[in-house]
């Protein structure tokens, strides 16, 4: 868990090393296959073995993640995410989706023509004048959720920060989805969404003994999904009135290719990337409240309650947060043709990954990145300039549509959360697991008596 310390500034800090490549030799730089052996006869977390990378060759750098196989390429340096994920979109593509089992040709596992139509289609919605659609609900869950922690603060009862954060989340995109307040029984249907994206790194390689694994969990998903589509087929709008989803069905009027079955899979990509990373940040924003009390207060301190200095100060808890935990850890890619990275030859077929959670933390990008420095986001001069240093929810054309959504939803719920009790835990997670999201690796319980 980072620590708290208080600001400072290196001059002349280079933004992430980059090893110079040889006028004769413009290979990637790999790390030595004895570490990787080494690595991977201790069963070490692909993180540890990335960190090593990082640490020995810069920000660019080759390792055998797969024995006999090529070398994938691991890209750290902020000048080199920028060139891939946002100059050479179309050099450097997505090949498949990690959660494609559960989301299936949704938005964020699509690619080519269909990803350009989906992703236009849904655009507006996290615009400006979208967002504004939005906000009410958001709020609504917010309050919600400050009814249930004022009930703890009754009882002194204990609860888990961890599904306290799934709760609301997953009642605000509900309640953006269907234009209705999450209702228990479907709040216990979807639990197995948080299932089935934590196994999603244990499932079996072969894609049908992958979704057996898993069946009964994805069959309670269809039948909620079966029943809100239905409902939003007949018109029936929530109180909060149409909601995305109505928006899907519409597009079906006109769009043949949205067939239920894609409705489907939209609607579960929208639920997974609405509620999962949103809930994932905030409890680790609330971990780190509780080393770092006095970030708490600075926030609180910085204005009077909805003033914009209170607000700014609240999202710079949840900026840093995210650049210590981005939402995006790690995007991977695959080279569509040749090309030249940063002066390295990068081979078409190459897999290359691209990893936010090592930029945000090299120390030749942040200063003292190990220390959580709210800050950084608020003191002029502070953050690094270059646009590859912090990408918590990916950059360039595939960078994450809820970006304005999940910063407005955190925000929301922290005005409505910090002003009262901090939630005592009583204890914490040792550390990270490393899925879809980087999430704590054990629960949470807490008091706010």
């Amino acid at each position: 868990m980072a620590t708290d310390a208080g600001p400072g500034r290196i001059p002349g800090r280079i933004p992430g090393r980059i090893p110079v490549p040889s006028p004769a030799d413009r290979r990637v730089p790999e790390l030595d296959p004895a570490l990787v052996a080494e690595w991977r006869a201790g069963g070490g977390e692909p993180i540890d073995l990335f960190t090593l990378a990082r640490e020995r060759l810069g920000g660019i750098a080759a390792l055998d993640l797969a024995s006999g196989s090529a070398p994938a390429v691991l890209v750290t340096a902020p000048q080199a995410v920028q060139h891939v994920l946002a100059f050479r979109p179309d050099r450097y593509v997505k090949r498949s989706h990690r959660a494609r089992l559960l989301i299936g040709d949704g938005v964020l596992a699509a690619t080519g023509d269909a990803w350009q139509r989906q992703r236009r289609l849904l655009q507006s919605q996290f615009t400006g004048p979208g967002m504004r659609r939005y906000e009410g609900r958001i709020t609504g869950a917010a309050r919600i959720a400050a009814a249930r922690w004022a009930g703890y603060a009754r009882t002194g009862g204990v609860f888990d920060l961890g599904d306290e954060m799934r709760r609301f989340a997953l009642d605000t995109i509900w309640r953006s989805l269907t234009g209705h307040p999450l209702d228990p029984a479907t709040e216990r249907e979807l639990g197995a969404v948080a299932h089935v994206v934590a196994e999603l790194p244990t499932l079996p390689a072969d894609g049908g003994a992958a979704r057996g694994a898993v069946a009964a969990e994805l069959a309670r998903i269809d039948a909620v999904a079966s029943r809100a589509i239905e409902a939003a087929r007949d018109g029936t709008a929530g109180p909060d009135g149409p909601g995305l989803l109505h928006v899907l069905l519409d597009a079906a009027g006109t769009h043949p290719e949205y067939t239920d079955r894609l409705v489907r899979d939209e609607l579960v990509t929208l639920l997974v990337a609405g509620h999962e990373t949103t809930a994932t940040t905030l409890t680790w924003l609330h971990l780190l409240l509780d080393r770092n009390p006095w970030a708490r207060e600075q926030a609180l301190a910085a204005g009077p309650e909805g003033s914009p200095e209170r607000r700014q100060a609240v999202q710079a808890l949840v900026h840093e947060t995210l650049r210590l935990y981005p939402s995006a850890w790690m995007l991977p890619r695959s080279a569509a043709r040749d090309d030249v990275l940063c002066g390295y030859r990068i081979e078409a077929g190459t897999d290359v990954l691209v990893c936010p959670y090592l930029t945000h933390r090299d120390p030749g990008v942040w200063e003292d990145p190990g220390r959580f420095d709210p800050a950084r986001f608020t003191e002029p001069g502070r953050r690094p300039a270059h646009p590859g240093s912090y990408l918590p929810f990916g950059m360039g054309p595939r960078a994450c549509l809820g970006l304005r959504f999940a910063l407005l939803e955190s925000t929301v719920l922290l005005e409505h959360l910090l002003p009262a009790r901090a939630p005592r835990l009583r204890s914490v997670p040792e550390g990270a697991a490393y899925s879809i999201t980087v999430r704590p690796d054990g629960p949470t319980p807490a008091t706010l008596g």
